[in-house]
C-alpha cells in the first residue's frame, strides 16, 4: 500500500513513471523474442557515435529519465537486462530529439563470455555505466 500512496502522492513524474514500465516490458519482449539482425536495427545507425557535447538543459532531462528508469527497472516483477534498460531510456530520448549512443560490449570473467550494454549522452554515461572492463564491440547512434 506504501508504494500506491507514494506513486499518487510524491511521485511528481506519473507519467515518466508508467510509461517506463510500459516501454521496458515492451523492450524486454523484443529482446527475447527477436533475432540478433532484427534487434540491431532497433539500435540505431551502427557504428556511429554521437557528439560528447549536449546542453544542460538536455543533460538534466536525460538525468531525470535515467533516474526513474533505473528506479523502476530495479523494481519490476521479471528481471531486467542492461540492453532493456538502454533500450528504454533511448526511447523517452528519441521522443524529446536527444542524440545517444548505445554501446554493446563483453568482457570475460571466470572463465564465461559477459555480455553489457550502456548508454551514454553528450558526456554522461545515463545507463550501464561507462562500460569500464567491457570490450566495445558495437555502437549505435540515434540523432
Amino acid at each position: 500500500m506504501i508504494n500506491v500512496r507514494s506513486f499518487l502522492f510524491d511521485n511528481k513524474e506519473k507519467t515518466v513513471t508508467i510509461q517506463a514500465y510500459i516501454y521496458s516490458f515492451y523492450y524486454r519482449f523484443i529482446v527475447k523474442h527477436t533475432s540478433t539482425k532484427k534487434l540491431e536495427e532497433r539500435l540505431g545507425i551502427r557504428g556511429e557515435e554521437t557528439p560528447f557535447e549536449e546542453s544542460r538543459e538536455k543533460i538534466s532531462m536525460v538525468k531525470l529519465y535515467a533516474f526513474h528508469i533505473n528506479r523502476i527497472t530495479q523494481r519490476l516483477p521479471w528481471e531486467e537486462k542492461c540492453l532493456v534498460r538502454a533500450m528504454t531510456l533511448r526511447r523517452f530520448l528519441i521522443k524529446k530529439h536527444i542524440p545517444c549512443t548505445i554501446y554493446l560490449g563483453v568482457t570475460t570473467q571466470e572463465g564465461k563470455l559477459e555480455a553489457h550494454a550502456w548508454l551514454r549522452c553528450g558526456n554522461l554515461w545515463a545507463s550501464g555505466g561507462s562500460g569500464d572492463g567491457y570490450t566495445t564491440v558495437a555502437k549505435f547512434a540515434t540523432y
